[in-house]
C-alpha cells in the first residue's frame, strides 16, 4: 500500500471553501492536497519544496485570478514545469483558448464529475512524472557527453605538453591558476569555467613543431625560432572553427597568449587590451607555473623569483592590472600547487 509520503501531492486553488471540500472528497484518497484559497498563497506555495506534482486552479478569484497564478508561474523556471489544470464553470472557447496559450494542460468544467476529475488528475501525473524521468535521462546522457568532451580537451593538453618535455600537471595548474585568476578580476563564473577547460589546449600547435625544434637543447636560430611561433597558428588551425563556446576560447587563447602588453610578444605583435583578456590571464598562468617548475634544461625558480619577474614585466609582457590581482589569489594558488604536484 502506497504511504502518504510516496503519493503525488496535488495544489487545490479555489477561494470558495464549498469547491475545495468538493475536491478534496474526490481526490484525498489517492493524493497528497494542498490547499490555497487565493493566488497570492498558490505561488508561495509553488516556490517552496517540495513542490505540487498538480495544480487545480480556479479561475475566477478576487484579487489575482487564474489567469495571473498562471501568467506568473509560467514565467519563472523554478515553477514553469509544474503541471495547471483550470477548474472553471466559464465554458466559452475563447477563455479555454487563454487558458491554454498562457500553458494549461486541461479544464475541467463546474458542476465537477468526479470521474472525470479522477481520469485527468491521474493522466496528467503520469504525463508529468514521464516528463521528468525523460529530463533526467537527458541530463544524465548530457552531463556524460560534457564530461567526456572535458576529459578529451584535458588529454588533447597535456599530449602538448609531454611532446615539449613537459609534465601533464603542468596544464591542470595553470588551468586553475587561470579560474582563480579570472574570478578575481571578476569575470561571470560561467565565462571562468569555459576558461578553465579552455586554458589546457594553450600549446596544442606544439604539436605541429618538427621535434628537432621543439626539443633542442641549445638557442634556436632565427629560422627555428620563426618557425617555433607558428605553434600559436597551428593551435588555431587544429581547433578550427565550430562555433562551440569552449572551442572559440580555446581557439583564442591558444594564437595569442604569447602576445605581450607593450606588443612585442607573437604572432601578430598586438598590444594592451587589443589582446583578448582570457590571453592575458592564460599568459599570467602559464608563465608563473612554467618559471616555478622544474625542467631538464631549467632549474625550478622559487616563488618570490618568480613574483618579482611578474611584477618586473608588469606592463611590459603582462597586463599591468591582471599582476595585483594575481597576487591576491596566492593561498588558493599555493594549495593548487600542493594537490598536483609533480610527481
Amino acid at each position: 500500500m502506497m504511504g502518504t509520503a510516496d503519493k503525488p501531492t496535488i495544489l487545490l486553488v479555489d477561494d470558495q471553501i464549498d469547491n475545495i471540500d468538493i475536491l478534496s472528497g474526490i481526490l484525498q484518497d489517492h493524493y497528497q492536497l494542498k490547499v490555497a484559497l487565493n493566488g497570492q498563497d498558490a505561488i508561495k506555495i509553488c516556490q517552496n519544496n517540495p513542490q505540487p506534482n498538480l495544480i487545480l486552479l480556479d479561475i475566477n478569484m478576487p484579487g489575482m485570478d487564474g489567469y495571473e497564478v498562471c501568467r506568473y508561474l509560467k514565467k519563472h523556471s523554478d515553477t514553469a514545469a509544474i503541471p495547471i489544470i483550470f477548474v472553471t464553470a466559464e465554458t466559452q472557447i475563447k477563455m479555454e483558448q487563454t487558458g491554454f496559450e498562457l500553458g494549461a494542460v486541461d479544464y475541467i468544467v463546474k458542476p465537477i464529475s468526479p470521474p472525470i476529475v479522477m481520469a485527468r488528475v491521474a493522466t496528467h501525473i503520469k504525463l508529468y512524472d514521464q516528463s521528468r524521468h525523460l529530463e533526467s535521462l537527458v541530463k544524465e546522457r548530457t552531463d556524460e557527453l560534457i564530461q567526456s568532451r572535458l576529459e578529451i580537451i584535458r588529454c588533447l593538453g597535456k599530449a602538448a605538453e609531454y611532446k615539449d618535455n613537459e609534465t601533464g600537471m603542468h596544464v591542470i595548474r595553470m588551468s586553475w591558476f587561470s579560474r582563480l585568476l579570472a574570478q578575481a578580476h571578476g569575470m561571470n563564473e560561467e565565462w571562468c569555467e569555459l576558461l578553465f577547460y579552455a586554458a589546457p589546449m594553450h600549446d596544442i600547435g606544439k604539436i605541429g613543431v618538427p621535434d628537432h625544434i621543439l626539443n633542442k637543447p641549445g638557442k634556436l636560430t632565427p629560422q627555428e625560432w620563426e618557425v617555433m611561433q607558428l605553434h600559436t597558428v597551428y593551435g588555431a588551425t587544429i581547433l578550427g572553427d565550430h562555433g562551440y563556446a569552449l572551442l572559440e576560447l580555446a581557439k583564442e587563447v591558444a594564437i595569442y597568449h604569447h602576445e605581450k602588453w607593450d606588443g612585442s610578444g607573437y604572432p601578430n605583435g598586438i598590444s594592451g587590451k587589443d589582446i583578448p583578456i582570457s590571453a592575458r590571464i592564460v599568459a599570467i598562468a602559464d608563465v608563473f607555473d612554467a618559471l616555478m617548475s622544474e625542467r631538464p634544461y631549467k632549474h625550478a625558480w622559487s616563488e618570490e623569483e618568480t613574483l618579482k619577474y611578474l611584477n618586473t614585466e608588469a606592463g611590459k609582457h603582462f597586463d599591468p592590472e591582471l599582476i595585483p590581482t594575481f597576487l591576491t589569489c596566492l593561498p588558493e594558488v599555493r594549495e593548487v600547487q600542493k594537490k598536483y604536484a609533480d610527481e
